[in-house]
């Protein structure tokens, strides 16, 4: 496959992350010793997740704004954008929830080993 087909089968996106009991590496740059991701349940992080979307879907909160104060990933720091991704990059839940967005839509809940996300597709 050349590199052209390859980046023309790209997405992208930015995501906010907030991890859990669940997550796979309880710690993060904004809690490096894990102590509030630890006493996250899964439901807490999916709630807040919930009241995110709805504050950037109805123009309350700006994306970038929230994942760069929120998002437990080191993309926050580029407000939330993970850059250009192809297929068989990101894990399973991620990549499909990501590529079956229109650009500009943000997903709803999506769960994979690092904790519960929504993504936002840029690309």
């Amino acid at each position: 496959m050349s590199s052209s087909s390859a980046a023309a089968n790209q997405v992208r996106a930015s995501h906010i992350l907030i991890k859990h009991q669940g997550s796979r590496r309880k710690a993060s740059w904004k809690d490096p010793e894990g102590r509030v991701i630890n006493s996250t349940t899964r439901d807490s992080a999916v709630s807040q997740l919930k009241t995110i979307r709805e504050d950037i879907v109805s123009g309350k909160a700006k994306f970038a704004d929230v994942a760069s104060r929120i998002s437990d990933c080191s993309s926050a720091k580029r407000g939330g954008d993970l850059g250009p991704f192809g297929r068989g990059q990101m894990q399973k839940p991620f990549e499909e929830a990501t590529y079956a967005l229109k650009i500009g839509e943000i997903s709803d809940i999506v769960d994979t080993d690092s904790g519960a996300h929504i993504i936002m597709r840029t690309g």
